[in-house]
């Protein structure tokens, strides 16, 4: 090596520790063995992103029997999630539907029945989704089996967590570690947003079939990627006040009182815009506090 070499090796040296000191690599810290639900947080301390899985000190643990009028999802969830636990093969999830119906409830529930079982719980926001790999090497070594939990997701054009989360999905080269899967909730089957010109896309082949154009390919892929898909729908009146009936006896509300509850409970509901389990529970926390004033 000359010495034009030498000091152009020595000059790289410094730069990169220049950069180093002044982009310091985040740190990602083990997570307490001894928790049931984790949730991946970032902070910066002393100039450095500490990124680590914070336990949840008293995790909602929701047991399936509270969960009303989605007994067909119920069992699919359930089914998936004990095989997971029992090291057979699983999938994906990916929960999607009308708001308040229970898909969050539901992974919560998840933990409720097999947390014995060795189930951990591990939230993830949407905006962190690009850490995935990290979390999931982290994980890999651990004995548990866990579920990634993204409430709520959906993603609008140019978010960087749309390809991060589809490339986990895919596994990549490396494969997604046998102890973790992904558990998504969304309100839209969907994750990316549609726009009315993608319906310009569109083209008919030979067969008068409609066909979808590259980028519409593009938003319907990440849902494909999960390998089970449940659906969820907004309440019939009967089943709003079926789940009224069964949170308005969580409270200790009288029986003889459920007719009176009905009636405020059409009302609430008619004022929120939706029938559904979360405002059943609403309403019925509100009436059983009201009636002990």
């Amino acid at each position: 090596m000359d010495d034009f070499q030498q000091q152009l090796l020595l000059q790289l040296t410094r730069i990169a520790d220049s950069l180093e000191l002044a982009y310091p690599k985040p740190l990602i810290e083990t997570a307490d063995a001894h928790a049931l639900a984790y949730v991946w947080q970032t902070q910066v301390r002393n100039g450095i992103e500490h990124r680590s899985l914070v336990p949840v000190a008293n995790p909602s643990l929701i047991h399936f029997s509270q969960l009303k009028n989605i007994d067909r999802q119920k069992k699919l969830i359930e089914h998936n999630t004990r095989c997971f636990v029992e090291g057979l093969p699983a999938n994906n999830v990916l929960l999607t539907g009308a708001r308040g119906t229970g898909k969050s409830s539901l992974v919560k529930a998840c933990l409720a029945q097999f947390h014995a079982q060795g189930l951990r719980l591990v939230e993830i926001d949407k905006e962190h989704l690009a850490d995935l790999p990290q979390i999931i090497q982290l994980l890999a070594a651990r004995p548990e089996k866990f579920i990634i939990v993204c409430d709520d997701l959906s993603f609008e054009e140019g978010d960087a967590g749309y390809k991060s989360l589809k490339t986990t999905l895919d596994g990549t080269i490396a494969a997604q570690s046998a102890n973790v899967l992904i558990y998504a909730t969304s309100n839209r089957r969907r994750l990316m947003a549609e726009r009315a010109s993608d319906n310009l896309q569109m083209s008919r082949g030979e067969n008068g079939a409609l066909n979808p154009g590259e980028e519409v390919e593009e938003k319907v892929s990440l849902s494909d990627r999960f390998g089970l898909w449940i659906s969820f729908y907004a309440f019939s009146p009967d089943e709003y006040l079926t789940a009224v009936n069964e949170w308005l006896a969580a409270h200790n509300v009288p029986e003889e009182r459920f007719e009176e509850a009905h009636v405020h409970a059409v009302r609430w509901a008619t004022q929120r815009g939706s029938k559904s389990g979360r405002i059943a529970a609403q309403f019925a926390k509100s009436f059983a506090t009201n009636s002990h004033v």
